[in-house]
């Protein structure tokens, strides 16, 4: 079970608590309804649906969003939701590759946004394929811990993993990061619920095949201001970028 990328760790170190809750709580509705349109509107029968709902419970989203969310995207709410999922990619000083993940009902607008946060933090937006080849698109499962190592290898090996990772998922509580293909996601959740692991999150991610090493309090703040500046629009779902930078100067870079 080989290792994975250390894109995983940058993202848990630049992780931070959203200032506005209304933000996340509209992220994640999108998820929902863009989940409910494209499968059947039942959790049950649908896993994007059932991840989405379950990230949005982990959130301490009200119940009643989630069913509206989840009418909305089924069409019985009126008003019916014109989203699309786009993937964006671009570069951020130094060369570093990133790319975004967008859910939108106006194309020109969200790529006017990301031109204009890219153009104001020294990175510039790219064509579509310019980056892209440098990520794998992987499942990954998020397991609570503690872990056994030899029960989650047999887990895994039966749910046809490719790599797991033991983390700390705070500063408390241990956990694993399993990684499959984003076919057998769904699969690899199950196996590992029906094995009593806690699984808390199930997602599908880019991982980078190569990174780049930041080594300047520089170019790190200003990747860190694009990153934020990104991440802060409302169309953008997800970030990911392919540096690595030292705690040490990732702290020196967020003062």
């Amino acid at each position: 079970m080989a290792g994975h990328s250390k894109w995983a760790n940058i993202k848990r170190q630049k992780a931070r608590v959203d200032a506005v809750k209304g933000k996340v709580f509209a992220r994640i509705s999108r998820e929902i309804i863009v989940a409910a349109r494209s499968g059947v509107p039942d959790p049950a029968g649908n896993f994007q649906l059932r991840t989405a709902i379950e990230k949005a419970k982990a959130a301490s989203i009200p119940n009643e969003n989630i069913e509206r969310a989840i009418a909305k995207g089924a069409g019985l709410a009126g008003g019916s939701s014109e989203l699309e999922a786009i993937r964006y990619e671009g570069y951020g000083v130094g060369g570093v590759a990133i790319l975004i993940e967008a859910l939108t009902d106006n194309r020109n607008r969200t790529a006017a946004d990301l031109r204009e946060a890219f153009s104001k933090n020294g990175g510039n937006l790219g064509e579509t394929g310019c980056v892209g080849w440098m990520f794998d698109h992987k499942g990954v499962c998020t397991v609570r811990g503690p872990i056994d190592e030899e029960q989650l290898f047999e887990a895994s090996l039966e749910a046809a993993a490719e790599s797991y990772d033991l983390i700390l998922i705070d500063e408390d509580t241990e956990g694993a990061e399993v990684f499959t293909s984003v076919a057998d996601l769904e699969q690899l959740a199950d196996v590992l619920k029906q094995k009593n692991f806690a699984v808390v999150q199930s997602e599908n991610r880019w991982i980078p095949s190569n990174t780049v090493e930041i080594d300047s309090p520089e170019k790190a703040r200003s990747l860190l201001k694009l990153m934020d500046a990104l991440e802060d629009l409302d169309d953008v779902q997800s970030v990911t970028a392919n540096f690595e930078m030292t705690d040490e100067l990732m702290s020196l870079s967020m003062v």
